[in-house]
């Protein structure tokens, strides 16, 4: 039993690691400004939109990119219709897009759905066409200056940006909410924060940007694992590059609502993440102790040792309860110990909550009493990724499509209040 309460200190101070310079992040969006931009330069942009089965909510993404402020002429839409059924390629089409189709039951994932579309735009555009190229799920929408802010940010030097995440459907239900609240902390606490001290940020899947040069020096988009977008930024920082946030660059996407289909794909995501670790993690221990070992450390922290820790303490509270059970010990402590531990949890996440959620208050598209009740679903939310990352080790998991089915106009999400 000591030896078991030793383990579990030990996990206790390992977790006070991995948070507790987080709590810095926490303030400084309060505390320090952003920089000023620089002289803008109109840059080129090739826009990438890898679809499958997508025509319901594509014509709403390609609306708003004809509605950007941002020059027409220094911006193509490039959509690959990817295995496609339905009438997507039509869909794209009608919305003036360029458009290739793909069919391949083999090579799936949108990893090879962007190798494959540049090397479509690179074999008919030429490698120097485009300045830098952006990529998007068709679910998104965008706010009418996404361009002109991204733009700003990548004039300022940055070779890769990433942008705000907001949420189309955020007051669905529970499980969209908790989606929705995930995001925004993301874009708010961790990638601003980490902007405003000039260390890395890290993309999530939709809404980023990157440079012809940078595609150039990775060889090509060669990102295949089931978290391309983990392994893109984990590649990045291992090559000395800087992921940039522009907080100006708003943009909405849907999240699931069914709790199978989120298990389903938080399981992808903890087995891409553990795949991810698989191949840069020996680089990203090494890179501590580097020029960029900030962010090598920033990027182990938020991979997965919060999830396997939290496993960890809950196999270590079993392993007490067992033991005073069969050595007759009380197990009311232990009991009571375990529930000490959950409520600890639920309260820092509802405090995480509380505070993105205050902080961001107008940019959250649903009524008053959904935004102060998901507050309260929010920590059970983020609690079930622990057994999902214990299915994900445990079971085989494999990429599969997220159906899209909020098919609905920018308009109509900023005057959501449901």
């Amino acid at each position: 039993m000591e030896i078991i309460q030793l383990i579990q200190r030990i996990v206790g101070l390992l977790f006070c690691l991995c948070l507790s310079y987080q709590i810095v992040y926490l303030l400084l969006p309060f505390i320090r400004r952003d920089k000023p931009h620089g002289h803008t330069v109109l840059h080129r942009y090739a826009i990438l939109i890898a679809a499958r089965n997508e025509e319901a909510v594509l014509p709403h993404l390609l609306d708003t990119l004809r509605r950007q402020d941002y020059p027409a002429d220094c911006f193509t839409v490039f959509v690959i219709a990817d295995n496609c059924t339905d009438s997507t390629a039509e869909v794209a089409r009608a919305g003036g897009a360029v458009v290739f189709e793909r069919q391949d039951k083999v090579r799936l994932g949108k990893g090879y759905a962007l190798n494959a579309l540049l090397e479509e735009i690179n074999a008919r555009y030429g490698a120097d066409a485009f300045d830098g190229y952006m990529v998007f799920d068709a679910d998104n929408l965008l706010a009418p200056d996404f361009l002109s802010a991204m733009n700003r940010t990548f004039s300022d030097g940055y070779c890769i940006i990433t942008s705000y995440r907001n949420s189309k459907n955020y007051g669905d239900n529970w499980i969209s909410a908790g989606y929705g609240l995930c995001f925004l902390r993301d874009s708010c606490f961790l990638n601003h924060p980490r902007m405003l001290i000039g260390s890395s940020c890290s993309v999530a899947g939709t809404g980023f940007c990157f440079s012809r040069e940078v595609l150039e020096a990775a060889g090509g988009w060669n990102f295949f694992l089931l978290t391309e977008d983990t392994e893109f930024t984990a590649d990045c920082i291992l090559r000395g590059e800087r992921i940039g946030y522009c907080d100006e660059a708003m943009l909405w996407d849907e999240q699931p609502v069914r709790f199978s289909q989120s298990c389903r794909q938080r399981m992808r995501w903890v087995r891409g993440y553990l795949q991810v670790l698989g191949k840069y993690g020996g680089g990203l221990v090494r890179g501590i102790f580097g020029r960029h070992g900030f962010s090598c450390f920033d990027m182990l922290m938020n991979t997965l040792p919060l999830f396997a820790l939290g496993i960890v303490s809950i196999l270590l509270w079993a392993a007490a309860l067992i033991a005073a059970l069969l050595s007759h010990a009380p197990i009311l402590p232990v009991l009571w110990q375990g529930l000490e531990e959950a409520l600890g949890s639920y309260l820092g996440l509802f405090a995480v909550g509380a505070l993105t959620t205050f902080s961001q208050w107008g940019k959250i598209n649903t009524s008053p009493l959904r935004k102060l009740g998901y507050l309260f679903t929010f920590p059970l939310f983020v609690m079930t990724y622990i057994p999902i990352s214990v299915a994900a080790v445990l079971r085989p998991v494999e990429w599969k499509p997220i159906e899209h089915k909020t098919a609905v106009s920018l308009e109509e999400v900023r005057t959501r209040q449901r």
